[in-house]
């Protein structure tokens, strides 16, 4: 149960969602003026927290480090934008009440910044305890802000894999081979003689050979040839933040001495 007693703890606590999705860190806590106990939380979120979001703490749940409320991550950044300046009026209160579901505001209640006085609004983007004063003894607290710089993921571009198809020529040389006609003459001797004097004396005869040649046959065959694989790889850069801080000072005025007051 979140009560008076941790409210200083709940700020910078990180918040989480019913979803166990994180939503951001708490920037402020309101409290019911007449109960005096935690009713509303403001979340930053964003690269760098500029941005609050309004939660309700009914059945939120706190362990010293970590807030967990009762709605999903999208509900609550989706949430009406209320400026967090301290008292939330009558109708921003409703706004927020209809939007969650969680009831309505009681007649006579109100809320405000736990860290300002009802009716004096704090000002915007103030952090810290200021608890110097006529009534806090010889002592003031002196407060400056912190840059905390973090990083958060996002698509940047896609990639993919496409494939086409290219036709090309290949020229390959192959030997091909094919027949001639070749004349030989020879002398009759002896040895062919026979043949030479068989048939009539004169005769008109032909003969007829059958030329042989080869001629060029071409085929196509699909095969695999590699395997092309989609992959990332992280590379780190630095990246300079600038950003700026404020710090309070403290300085020494002494009602006797005509100098510039010492810091």
């Amino acid at each position: 149960m979140i009560d008076t007693t941790n409210i200083n703890d709940l700020i910078g606590a990180d918040v989480y969602g019913s979803d166990d999705e994180k939503i951001g860190s708490v920037g402020q806590v309101y409290v019911d003026a007449e109960a005096q106990t935690p009713t509303w939380v403001t979340i930053k979120t964003g690269l760098f927290g500029t941005s609050e979001t309004f939660a309700p703490l009914d059945d939120a749940s706190f362990d010293g480090y970590q807030v967990r409320v009762a709605y999903p991550k999208d509900t609550v950044k989706d949430a009406p934008r209320i400026d967090s300046d301290g008292e939330i009026s009558r109708e921003e209160e409703d706004a927020l009440y209809t939007y969650y579901g969680n009831g309505t505001a009681a007649p006579d209640a109100a809320l405000y910044d736990q860290d300002t006085d009802r009716g004096n609004a704090a000002p915007r983007d103030t952090e810290g305890y200021d608890t110097s004063g006529p009534t806090t003894g010889d002592a003031m607290t002196r407060s400056e802000e912190q840059l905390h710089v973090g990083t958060e993921k996002v698509e940047t571009g896609r990639a993919r894999l496409r494939k086409h198809i290219v036709t090309e020529q290949v020229t390959k040389t192959v030997p091909v081979s094919h027949e001639e006609i070749t004349v030989t003459r020879e002398p009759i001797t002896d040895a062919n003689l026979g043949d030479a004097m068989t048939g009539g004396e004169l005769t008109s005869e032909e003969h007829e050979v059958v030329l042989t040649g080869e001629r060029v046959v071409t085929s196509k065959e699909t095969v695999p040839v590699e395997r092309v694989r989609l992959g990332t790889e992280t590379v780190t850069d630095q990246q300079q933040v600038t950003e700026d801080v404020s710090h309070e000072e403290i300085e020494l005025i002494d009602p006797d001495a005509d100098s510039t007051p010492s810091k």
